[in-house]
């Protein structure tokens, strides 16, 4: 009796553990003496049979993966670090456990390795403003050497560029240059167009004589507001003119 007792509780326990739960993003892939089944099962409660069957968990959540920074030289001979995140998930659980050991670790190590092979193609000034360009042309890339594996990666970015001391340097320098240059250009054409008021004022003077002492006049009355100790104004030449006549 005591026998029979311990067998139906062993028997028990034996079922309750063949019962597993997954969740709502979880998928099981279930192994049947060494061959696995067509469709993984889950989500809810599955009855594994144990030892006959063995089950392998997959989550179908998108998994976030920081890819450490890479030493890559680029394609003018810059020695830059560059990191990157890129977010994929499992979709095929079957092929996810079947056609490669570690998918987590197999993406990890192809988004390192692409990173380095992208990067190391594309100019410092691409790298620095065509991020989206790039960004993209890495995901085709991983995506489309993790399909086999049942892995989608859905996205990828770059996020920081370390350069060297000394290409920061140079950097701020021509940066620098760039805007003392905008400034010369500015000035330049401030110049130009005050030139070109000057002119048309000439032309404009020259047609009405009188117009000219009414701007002399003018320009004395704004010298005598100003607080200087000294007041330099000019001498109109037919003044003297003037004087000369009647000294003859």
């Amino acid at each position: 009796m005591n026998f029979a007792m311990i067998f139906g509780v062993f028997i028990v326990i034996y079922f309750l553990n063949c019962f597993k739960i997954l969740n709502e993003y979880e998928r099981g892939v279930i192994f049947r003496l060494g061959r696995i089944l067509p469709k993984p099962k889950g989500p809810g409660i599955i009855f594994v049979f144990f030892p006959v069957d063995r089950m392998e968990r997959v989550s179908l959540r998108t998994i976030t993966l920081d890819v450490p920074p890479q030493d890559i030289i680029t394609r003018d001979n810059v020695s830059v670090k560059v990191n990157a995140v890129v977010y994929y998930k499992v979709m095929d659980p079957n092929r996810a456990v079947m056609e490669v050991e570690d998918y987590h670790f197999a993406t990890s190590q192809m988004s390192q390795t692409s990173l380095r092979s992208t990067v190391g193609q594309v100019h410092l000034d691409e790298l620095l403003s065509e991020r989206e360009k790039i960004n993209s042309e890495l995901q085709l890339i991983i995506d489309k050497a993790t399909d086999p594996w049942g892995v989608k990666v859905s996205h990828v970015e770059i996020k920081h560029v370390d350069l060297p001391q000394e290409m920061q340097r140079a950097m701020a320098r021509q940066a620098e240059a760039e805007r003392e240059r905008r400034a010369k250009i500015i000035s330049a054409e401030g110049e130009y167009q005050a030139s070109e008021k000057l002119a048309q004022a000439a032309e404009v003077l020259q047609k009405q004589p009188m117009s000219l002492q009414m701007r002399y006049l003018q320009t004395l009355m704004d010298i005598s507001t100003e607080k200087s100790s000294i007041i330099v104004f000019p001498l109109p030449m037919e003044m003297l003119a003037y004087f000369q006549k009647k000294e003859k």
